[in-house]
């Protein structure tokens, strides 16, 4: 019998292609959570308040987290490799 598993960010990490990287400036953030909520692959963690680390290993640069920032506490950034 053939079982397929599925692979999760969590297994891949997914971060090594991004041309962006989100940079958080925490004296913007208000702590509303949206870009632990609208991050795609969980790479963003709250860690205190109004205080988040992003993961930069599964992190892809999608900058979702930045556009639903209503404060601007996440901007993106071009990566230096």
């Amino acid at each position: 019998m053939l079982v397929l598993r599925q692979k999760t960010t969590l297994v891949n990490k997914t971060g090594g292609w991004r041309t962006f990287v989100p940079k958080f400036y925490g004296d913007r953030c208000i702590d509303c959570g949206s870009c632990h909520l609208f991050c795609p692959d969980s790479a963003i963690k709250r860690i205190g308040k109004a205080n988040y680390e992003i993961n930069l290993d599964y992190c892809k640069g999608c900058g979702i987290c930045s556009n639903e920032c209503p404060t601007k506490a996440i901007e993106m950034v071009l990566e230096k490799k």
